[in-house]
């Protein structure tokens, strides 16, 4: 009886040590496959009736593709060219789609695919990448580690004209766990545009209309404030307070104002490029939650609710422009995509940023209107919600405010001194746009402090 227990339990132990070790080995298999960056470089020029795209991949992404293959590992090149357009089929045409003015282009023909050693740098620029892919191939002698070489490959597509709107979709994502794509277009008769792709980034229009740069910064900036916390609980201690139309309408018109005009001067370059400007900024962001946030307790603790509009639009003017280089951040990997319509994507992004704040606020006041009048008195629900802000902001403040102490101090220097030159110029536009506001909300404030006496005066002196 014992023996037999003791064989059972030896079998069950033999059983998961097995199982265990197969689990191992997938797993340690299945990271070995995927490798973890994957590095691309293309280059797209359409020229009379084709469009030439020549695109670089290293090897070691193609983990579903099968090479001949001799000794170790190593690459048999005299037997890999149909392997290796078999692979250009499989990961590049089935995966990159261009369109010309809106309409995919049909399959390209494969005029060369060829094996390149990881050291070679033909890629640099387009006509040295092109020469390369009519030079004479590697030795058939040399011992090449299969996934550790490059493939090149030039694509010719049929196109009606090179002044077409041409864009590509490449579906990259998969080749690694990270991808990265340095994508350079050559149109015809004009400058050289370089993108820097992530994954799989969707369509991206190579030389974009100004429309289409416009809804797509629109779009971009509708999902940024969105998906921006910060910015949403800022806004959100602004109308704590202010639930009424006319100084929601000068409050949140202040606030886009001034994250204009520093979104526009980081666009231009009027802002420091260095390592410690962005830490600084998202911690001078935690710090304008935190202090709108204890003005709310502080104004709810002594009566003074929604009472001072003119100090709140000018300190939602001054905090926005704070704001606004958090939003550049963002707007900073995109503006790639603007072509040639700079102050069209800026303005774009605006728009979209605005009708963002406006969905949000058309949610957000409805709902404290209703929080206020059957949960919660209204006093105590602006000290409670505020409250979590400021909790929520204390800890961004301290988590941010260690980033930033990484960085050391900027030297004086030539760079810093031009760069502080240009913050000159940036605080003069900064000035002008103050100017401006004050005067428009300033009159429109002395519209809404007029009381009913004071119409009816008017009437009768009328």
């Amino acid at each position: 009886m014992f023996l037999g227990v003791s064989r059972e339990r030896a079998w069950r132990g033999a059983v998961l040590a097995l199982a265990a070790l197969i689990t191992t080995f997938c797993f340690s298999a299945a990271a070995h496959d995927v490798p973890a960056d994957i590095r691309i470089n293309a280059f797209v020029r359409p020229e009379g009736s084709r469009l030439t795209l020549l695109i670089r991949v290293p090897l070691a992404a193609m983990t579903e593709a099968e090479f001949p293959l001799r000794g170790q590992g190593y690459i048999d090149i005299p037997r890999a060219d149909e392997a290796l357009r078999n692979a250009a089929r499989l990961y590049l045409i089935d995966n990159i789609t261009i369109t010309e003015d809106d309409v995919a282009l049909p399959a390209p023909r494969i005029v060369a695919a060829r094996v390149s050693l990881a050291s070679d740098r033909s890629f640099t620029a387009f006509e040295r990448a092109r020469a390369h892919m009519d030079a004479p191939k590697l030795a058939d002698n040399l011992d090449l580690v299969w996934d550790q070489q490059l493939l090149d490959v030039l694509l010719e597509y049929s196109i009606r004209s090179d002044r077409s709107n041409f864009a590509i979709h490449p579906r990259v994502d998969r080749f690694g766990r990270t991808v990265s794509t340095a994508l350079v277009f050559l149109p015809s008769g004009g400058a050289a545009r370089g993108y820097e792709l992530l994954g799989d980034p969707g369509l991206v229009r190579l030389d974009p209309r100004w429309h289409q740069a416009a809804l797509r910064f629109v779009i971009d900036g509708f999902w940024h404030i969105l998906g921006g916390t910060d910015h949403l609980l800022f806004l959100c201690c602004l109308v704590f307070p202010f639930r009424r139309l006319r100084p929601l309408v000068v409050i949140v018109t202040a606030f886009t104002v001034g994250h204009s005009i520093s979104l526009a001067a980081s666009a231009f370059g009027f802002v420091p490029d260095a390592l410690w400007f962005p830490p600084l900024v998202e911690t001078l962001i935690a710090v304008t939650i935190l202090l709108m946030g204890l003005e709310n307790i502080v104004q709810a603790a002594t009566g003074k609710i929604g009472g001072d509009v003119a100090r709140r639009w000018i300190v939602a003017f001054a905090f926005g422009i704070v704001h606004g280089f958090g939003f550049s951040f963002a707007l900073h990997e995109t503006l790639q995509f603007a072509g040639d319509h700079l102050l069209v994507a800026l303005f774009g992004f605006n728009l979209g940023v605005e009708i963002g704040q406006l969905a949000v606020l058309l949610v957000l006041v409805p709902a404290l209107g209703l929080l206020f009048r059957f949960v919660v008195a209204e006093k105590l629900g602006i000290i409670v919600l505020s409250a979590l802000v400021v909790h929520t902001a204390w800890h961004w403040m301290l988590e941010r405010g260690e980033l930033l102490a990484r960085f050391p101090f900027p030297t004086i220097d030539v760079a810093f001194l031009a760069s502080l030159m240009r913050g000159g110029l940036a605080v003069l536009i900064l000035a002008a746009g103050v100017w401006i506001v004050h005067g428009s909300v300033t009159r429109l404030l002395y519209k809404s402090n007029d009381t009913t006496a004071d119409i009816e005066k008017r009437t009768r002196s009328a």
